[in-house]
């Protein structure tokens, strides 16, 4: 059947998001994100069940939607619920699709917890590390590249929900977006990993 997409965004639309964020139009400036990217979800697609949740998950409710998830993808500006998705997606042995942009560059990867050999992304971008947060509203992002990203976290998704293909799990796709490079880093897991290195076994 028709599954259920759910998105969580606390934040609304504003002009600025336009040239990026394709979901939105100039007349939903001032909605919720979520209620946006539903109604025109809705257009594209009638038949898929979309739930807008107008508000930034943490806690409780960010573990209670991950626990309903057969795949996340984390579409978010900072580090701390980066950190907090993967906790929920870890104890729940959810697969993560995670991308990001800024400026002229952008990343993908996948952490998917029912894999043994698969890191986290605690593994790779470890919580506390002295890392400088730098978000598009402040530093601006090259606008094709976030379709770019987005795009692949799609395929990402795609094949883990149908089971096909090889992941980007142990893996991570950094875009040079100025050069149209690609570069593939292998990262290991981390067995000392405070997040990841006490889950159980085989869960995949």
């Amino acid at each position: 059947g028709i599954g259920t997409l759910v998105l969580a965004d606390g934040d609304t639309v504003d002009l600025t998001n336009l040239q990026r964020q394709i979901l939105h139009r100039t007349d939903a400036i001032g909605l919720a994100k979520t209620e946006s990217g539903r109604r025109m979800l809705g257009e594209i697609n009638p038949e898929c069940r979309v739930v807008a949740l107008a508000e930034r998950l943490a806690g409780e409710r960010l573990e209670q939607e991950v626990a309903l998830a057969d795949v996340v993808l984390d579409c978010c500006d900072n580090f701390a619920t980066r950190h907090a998705v993967n906790r929920a997606c870890v104890k729940f042995g959810k697969p993560l699709v995670s991308g990001a942009a800024i400026r002229f560059d952008g990343q993908v990867a996948v952490f998917d917890p029912r894999r043994d050999d698969a890191p986290c992304y605690h593994c790779l971008f470890p919580e506390g590390q002295e890392v400088e947060e730098v978000r598009c509203a402040v530093m601006g992002v090259f606008a094709p590249l976030t379709g770019i990203i987005g795009a692949v976290q799609a395929a990402e998704a795609l094949k883990l929900l149908i089971g096909c293909g090889s992941s980007l799990a142990g893996r991570l796709l950094l875009l040079d977006g100025l050069g149209m490079e690609w570069r593939e880093i292998r990262v290991p897991r981390d067995p000392a990993c405070e997040v990841c290195a006490a889950r159980p076994a085989g869960r995949g």
